[in-house]
């Protein structure tokens, strides 16, 4: 009876992490909108490429208000109900850039997808912390961090071809269908895990101790400065190669295969961590890897090669650095503790496509915010090395 009941669990959980999936491809299917549209959406509206990234910053720029009160939300509403509503304000303000006409109202529709975007990305990880906590929890943070990427890897596909199919525009009336379909999902499908009795408590879900204050900031800072790497290289490379003799479909087409092999190399990466018990020594190794393509990227010659480089290694390793989040707090505290992950999370990765574009601007070399997202690389790997020394309770010692 035990082993049915645990047989049924394991069914349950794998179901909902593949429902979580779909519906969270919406996230990066809304994201790339603005990037695989940038050029005509630039000419037709006379934006420079510093408005552009401002607008793609935006995304992120309401966690920095919100994440904290979002998570302090997940103990008055349900998770599920918390996710409907960040996934149909991602589908209203897709709808509302659809019709823009300047800068002014693309802003408030991007802004009114980065408050969904808060809401969703909250929730989808609690979810699956909830579910898989104790249980290969990297392979199952892999899977679901990766549909991000494949979210992005099909607007890289489908927004590029509507744009010049029709107009840019549609592109984000597609988008915005999809959020609106996979909000109708979730509320219908979802259920939470079983709950456990030893979870309940009677301390304060906001009241997070010291250490877990430490861990969950630095763990954040882990986050951010992966994803903000990898977003100015989504933004970035193209132009990259575009630069070095490629053309604009074939450029988007070669950076976007990093996207697509990271929907596999994600869950295979947590699944080495979680058979391993090394995930320090996996994150490090990919780290360097996607560094190194990064720097390698000028070669159009083996641009091929360096984008499944950096989609295979390079941006592997987001199952382990998610797990971080399950680490760093108390299951009861679970909420709040990613409310405060996402914060600082968003502090980084908002400004980080503005300052791109202003490099880009100011140097007029598309190398120069690559160069940038190299930099972010290496303070992934730092802040890593910070989170395991106070994991530890001791001050990490240089070299």
């Amino acid at each position: 009876m035990a082993s049915g009941a645990l047989e049924y669990e394991t069914r349950s959980r794998w179901t909902i992490l593949v429902l979580l999936f779909v519906a969270r491809v919406g996230l990066g299917l809304q994201f790339q909108t603005l990037g695989s549209v940038s050029e005509a959406l630039a000419r037709d509206l006379r934006l420079s490429f510093a408005e552009i990234g401002t607008l793609i910053g935006l995304f992120m720029l309401p966690g920095l208000v919100l994440a904290l009160p979002a998570g302090r939300l997940g103990h008055r509403a349900s998770d599920r109900a918390l996710v409907t509503f960040g996934l149909m304000a991602l589908a209203v303000g897709g709808g509302l850039e659809a019709i823009a006409s300047g800068f002014s109202e693309l802003a408030i529709g991007r802004a009114l997808c980065g408050i969904g975007f808060v809401f969703s990305t909250i929730y989808f990880t609690k979810m699956v912390a909830d579910w898989f906590a104790g249980k290969e929890l990297a392979t199952a943070m892999g899977v679901l961090v990766m549909s991000w990427p494949f979210g992005i890897a099909m607007g890289q596909i489908v927004h590029g071809w509507l744009a010049a199919e029709h107009s840019w525009r549609t592109a984000f009336v597609a988008a915005s269908l999809y959020c609106a379909a996979a909000a109708v999902l979730v509320y219908n499908t979802y259920s939470s895990p079983p709950a456990d009795p030893s979870l309940r408590s009677k301390v304060s879900p906001s009241t997070m101790t010291r250490r877990e204050w430490r861990l969950v900031l630095t763990a954040s800072w882990v986050w951010a400065a992966f994803n903000a790497a990898y977003i100015v290289y989504l933004s970035f490379a193209p132009k990259v190669l575009t630069a070095g003799g490629l053309g604009p479909l074939r450029a988007a087409a070669v950076i976007s295969i990093a996207s697509w092999v990271m929907i596999f190399s994600g869950a295979l990466c947590g699944q080495v961590a979680d058979r391993s018990g090394k995930p320090d020594r996996v994150l490090y190794i990919c780290l360097a890897v996607g560094a190194l393509s990064l720097l390698l990227l000028p070669h159009t010659n083996y641009a091929v090669a360096l984008s499944l480089a950096f989609g295979l290694m390079g941006a592997a390793p987001a199952g382990i650095i998610m797990s971080l989040t399950a680490e760093a707090v108390a299951p009861e505290r679970r909420a709040f503790g990613m409310g405060v992950f996402f914060s600082s999370y968003f502090f980084v990765t908002a400004p980080a496509p503005a300052i791109a574009g202003w490099l880009f601007d100011r140097s007029g070399d598309p190398y120069q915010p690559i160069l940038f997202a190299v930099g972010l690389i290496a303070v992934t790997a730092i802040s890593n090395l910070l989170f395991r020394a106070l994991q530890r309770g001791r001050p990490m010692r240089c070299a």
